[in-house]
């Protein structure tokens, strides 16, 4: 598998961006969606996903990295304001052996808390629907 390979249409965010799947939405702009993550790290786990295809952020169009990256900080200082996390982590994954497992450009905004463990990436159990849209709701209301 090379970084740049073939984009998959039926991976799991190509089927929220289609509203074929559930995701409990933070923010919905013209070139970016910020849902909650459905198998969060941590509390407030968010994601902020292309609505261009791409695999990982090397396949992005350079003109889409800041409107990306612009909702990712605006939604990581909603995420400070609302949940007043001690610490934020950004960052995304590209390819597998980097461990990326969902092929779709995404990332991941974590609020850290210094007396909380995070969960390992891929290891993390499904979150209740109702919770998660709920620290949506959270969230959005501090954007």
């Amino acid at each position: 598998m090379t970084l740049h390979g073939t984009y998959d249409t039926d991976n799991i965010f190509a089927k929220i961006l289609r509203g074929e799947m559930p995701a409990a939405v933070i923010a919905d702009e013209p070139h970016a969606v910020a849902i909650m993550d459905a198998f969060p790290q941590t509390r407030g786990h968010c994601l902020v996903i292309p609505k261009a295809p791409s695999r990982n952020l090397l396949d992005v169009a350079p003109k889409d990295l800041g409107r990306i990256y612009g909702l990712v900080q605006r939604v990581a200082i909603a995420v400070e304001k609302s949940l007043k996390p001690d610490g934020i982590i950004t960052m995304n994954y590209n390819g597998a052996p980097a461990g990326q497992t969902v092929f779709h450009t995404h990332i991941h905004i974590i609020p850290r808390w210094e007396d909380q463990r995070m969960v390992g990436h891929g290891s993390a159990k499904m979150g209740d629907m109702a919770e998660l849209s709920a620290l949506a709701q959270e969230i959005r209301a501090a954007l």
